[in-house]
Formats: structure tokens, sequence, C-alpha cells
């Protein structure tokens, strides 16, 4: 996967856009969905006074309209409006992928083997990539000298890397 050029504005515009949308089209839906619910199946307020409740019913709603959402989330998520925002959210899946195995991709960068170092380069300049996306500059200056200690073992090590190499494929090997 290669890290392609986001525009920020569009980025959190659409991401907004799309996370209030989602959380609307979700309370409405859920909402809806619960009414109809009880209104077919749910109790009477004499079995509410016996302590029995349309809480099941509700849940139900929730669970439906969350489906719903999700479908529809699904279905739009290669067009164009979502362009950026699928994107970054499977560049987030691929670092989350390369975190579980980063202990061992580390070892593997110490005793210089390829594969890691450029797994480490494109984990690297993704993550510093999501984070300026998403306005995490906390700990932006510390990855920056990682990214920068990396950058010198390469070219210590006389090699050329750039993050278009990386391919999930490497991570198999560790």
């Amino acid at each position: 996967m290669n890290i392609k050029h986001i525009n920020k504005s569009r980025y959190r515009k659409h991401l907004n856009q799309v996370i209030i949308g989602f959380i609307a089209t979700l309370a409405i839906l859920s909402l809806l969905f619960g009414a109809v619910f009880i209104q077919l199946f749910g109790v009477t307020p004499e079995q509410i006074a016996n302590g029995e409740s349309n809480f099941r019913f509700n849940l139900l709603g929730v669970v439906l309209a969350l489906m719903v959402c999700s479908a529809i989330l699904y279905k739009v998520r290669l067009s164009d409006y979502f362009t950026e925002i699928f994107y970054v959210w499977q560049v987030k899946q691929v670092q989350n992928l390369i975190y579980r195995k980063l202990r061992k991709i580390k070892a593997a960068a110490d005793n210089n083997n390829e594969n890691a170092l450029i797994i480490l380069h494109y984990y690297y300049e993704s993550l510093i990539q999501v984070y300026q996306l998403d306005d995490n500059t906390i700990t932006l200056t510390e990855l920056t000298n990682k990214q920068q200690a990396l950058h010198q073992k390469i070219e210590d090590n006389g090699l050329t890397i750039t993050s278009s190499q990386f391919d999930k494929v490497l991570l198999k090997e560790f």
C-alpha cells in the first residue's frame, strides 16, 4: 500500500460530516426501529407495572440501526466522497498489523534485515501522515526522531528504501 497525499482540510471536513451523519442516522433509526418493535410486540402498561419492560425491543432497534448504518457505510466506502476517509482507514489497519509484530520487526531491523527496514520506513512515514491528518502532534517529535534514526541506519547500510517498497506480504516473515 503506497502512501498518498491527502488534502487535510477535505479529509477533516468529510470525516466530521460522516461522523455527524452516522451518529444522527444511528439515533433516528434506533428510535424508529425501537418504536416500531414496541408498537408491534411491546408489553402493555399492565405488564410494565408488573416489572416487564421494552428494553429488549429498544436494544434490538439499536442493533438493527447499527447494521443499517454499517451497510450504508460499506456501500459508499469506494465513492469519491470517501476517498480520503477510506484510505486513512486502510492505512490504520495496516499500522495495526505492523504494531502487532513491531517488537520482532524492530529486532530484525537492528540486525539490518532489509524487509524489516522497509516495514519500519513505511510504518513511521504512515504514522506521521495520520498523526498530522488527525492533529495528533503530541508524540510527533519522538516519532520524527525515530524516523531520522531509521534513515541514518538505512544510509549507513548503503540501502535505498522507500515506502512504496512496502507490501503486506513482507509482514509474513515476522
